[in-house]
């Protein structure tokens, strides 16, 4: 097939080790399709002519890079996505709280436009019957473009439509004028989340403990194992005992059985025992 931009697979290889260095980001051979159109509009909007250019001037531009990333990052969320997390998470809100007294810490690790923080700022509202519940969520994720969606909390109409009247009524308002077609979170809910850019191969992580719950879901999966473990075993000392990380339908962790053990529906608890420092592996 003819193409725009000259693609050779020199060029892929040289993408796929570079996302995968930066982010972790492990790409297939069947990615490469994928690959050529979302970087091709790099280099349209840089002007470049082929995609060994585009890389060249990646190696002397380091500005360049966090678009290179956002280009590449694959954003599918929704508001309650996977809804029997959020079911769980509020009995263990409610139980926790109960118990220790404490503000219970959340961290939304790969957030994307924000669907998920809210989510579980939503569901903490539900469960505490208050717009001031005890609660503090953390939200971040690598792609600097879909995190400033997030902060803004705006939305189309048909990302909103299968929540509840309720909720609608509750958690939003609904735009008018130049703004019909779309809903705003409400600000008492952004209140509770604090959003920032981050990469789960930073190092160190700037991330303290103990936190009760980490969303960390649909995204082990672009992840090789090698790599997955490395953050798998960095959740871990961040974890309370009685701390839990929530991940994709898709996801399992059997080759990390020695930091996490499943508590179904892809919900698992930190094992006990191990030193609560570092990287364990």
């Amino acid at each position: 097939m003819e193409r725009e931009f000259v693609f050779t697979q020199v060029d892929f290889e040289r993408i796929r080790s570079l996302i995968r260095d930066r982010v972790g980001i492990s790409l297939s051979e069947k990615k490469r399709d994928l690959v050529y159109s979302r970087i091709a509009r790099r280099l349209r909007v840089l002007q470049l002519k082929q995609f060994s250019e585009y890389l060249d001037f990646l190696l002397v531009n380091d500005h360049e890079i966090q678009d290179f990333i956002n280009a590449l990052t694959t954003n599918l969320t929704a508001f309650f996505r996977e809804s029997h997390h959020f079911d769980h998470l509020a009995t263990h809100m409610l139980k926790q709280v109960s118990s220790s007294k404490q503000t219970f810490r959340i961290w939304s690790s790969a957030c994307s436009t924000g669907e998920e923080a809210y989510s579980i700022a939503m569901t903490a509202i539900e469960t505490f019957g208050t717009w001031t519940p005890p609660v503090t969520i953390l939200a971040t994720d690598v792609d600097t473009n879909v995190l400033t969606q997030a902060k803004a909390g705006v939305y189309g109409s048909e990302r909103v439509e299968k929540l509840s009247d309720e909720r609608m009524r509750h958690f939003f308002f609904k735009g008018k004028g130049k703004r019909q077609g779309s809903v705003r979170i409400r600000p008492e809910v952004q209140a509770l989340i604090q959003f920032k850019p981050f990469n789960l191969l930073a190092d160190p992580w700037p991330i303290k403990g103990q936190l009760d719950a980490v969303f960390c879901r649909n995204v082990m999966i672009y992840f090789d194992k090698p790599t997955q473990y490395k953050i798998l075993s960095r959740f871990h000392p961040l974890l309370r005992d009685r701390g839990l990380l929530y991940a994709g339908h898709s996801e399992s962790f059997q080759h990390a059985a020695d930091l996490f053990k499943s508590q179904g529906q892809t919900i698992f608890k930190p094992v006990s025992g191990l030193l609560k420092q570092g990287v364990h592996k």
